[in-house]
């Protein structure tokens, strides 16, 4: 029972920094996903990040790419934290933006 427990806390993915997430805008291997809702989206986003909100991630797992090494971002790196260990049960390559958007000094695109 313990391992079962253990396994859902266990963190299957790596983190990374805003000004990492920065320099692979451009990698054509590297997909970025917004988990966070439209209207924070819709406030300022990474340029070429894909909105999909978390709770409607697993019914969209169709539209990220399992080729691709996918990058997550929230607002603060919560929710993009769930949604990397949900990805990377799924066998996905995520990765988590630490700090969200929070830490994010780049240009934003609206």
């Amino acid at each position: 029972m313990f391992g079962l427990f253990d396994n859902l806390l266990k963190k299957n993915y790596e983190n990374i920094t805003a000004k990492e997430v920065e320099s692979l805008i451009n990698d054509k291997n590297t997909q970025i996903i917004d988990v966070r809702e439209s209207y924070e989206y819709k406030s300022g986003h990474i340029p070429k990040a894909k909105l999909i909100p978390l709770g409607q991630l697993t019914g969209r797992l169709n539209e990220v790419n399992k080729n691709k090494q996918v990058i997550l971002v929230c607002a603060s790196g919560s929710r993009s934290g769930r949604a990397a260990n949900l990805l990377a049960g799924e066998g996905y390559n995520v990765k988590n933006m630490t700090g969200g958007m929070s830490a994010w000094r780049a240009k934003l695109s609206y």
